[in-house]
């Protein structure tokens, strides 16, 4: 038997997926039965492409469902709580500078199944959060980017 991946979000980040969840199975798999029922109508379904888009849809809708329910099996709730509060880990955001002279930026480090990089939510599997993870406040330390290494202060943990 398969190992199961465990995955790290925040009790916020579960209770999004459970209503995505929610909403997957009870709206949005009618929605596209529904369409299946009305591209059927249209005939022949060897040149339906109506049908074809509506199958596709729901294959991909039942996929999504099974990835969530397996997510949320599996999830490992982030808990803060406190100790070293100046030390990065895992559900705390972190502000860093960028060496010499650069702006301050701060992302929530957070599991890989709610990381949202336009929300400043960084995968805790990405490249900086590996970087940054364990680091304190008031640490000078490179951090390595696809786009190539950067020298950073980390400025604040909370």
């Amino acid at each position: 038997m398969a190992i199961e991946k465990s995955y790290y979000m925040t009790q916020e980040g579960k209770e999004k997926l459970e209503n995505e969840l929610q909403y997957l199975k009870q709206e949005r798999r009618q929605e596209v039965v529904e369409r299946i029922k009305v591209a059927r109508d249209f005939g022949d379904l060897s040149e339906n492409s109506e049908y074809d888009a509506a199958k596709d849809e729901q294959a991909f809708v039942e996929s999504r469902i099974v990835q969530v329910e397996n997510m949320i099996r599996n999830a490992v709730i982030i808990e803060n709580d406190n100790k070293d509060s100046d030390v990065v880990s895992l559900g705390k955001s972190v502000t860093f500078q960028e060496l010499p002279d650069g702006d301050e930026e701060t992302y929530t480090i957070v599991g890989s199944a709610e990381a949202d990089p336009f929300e400043g939510k960084i995968s805790n599997d990405s490249p900086i959060a590996k970087s940054l993870l364990g680091h304190k406040v008031g640490e000078e330390l490179n951090v390595y980017t696809p786009a190539g290494d950067m020298k950073v202060k980390i400025v604040s943990v909370k």
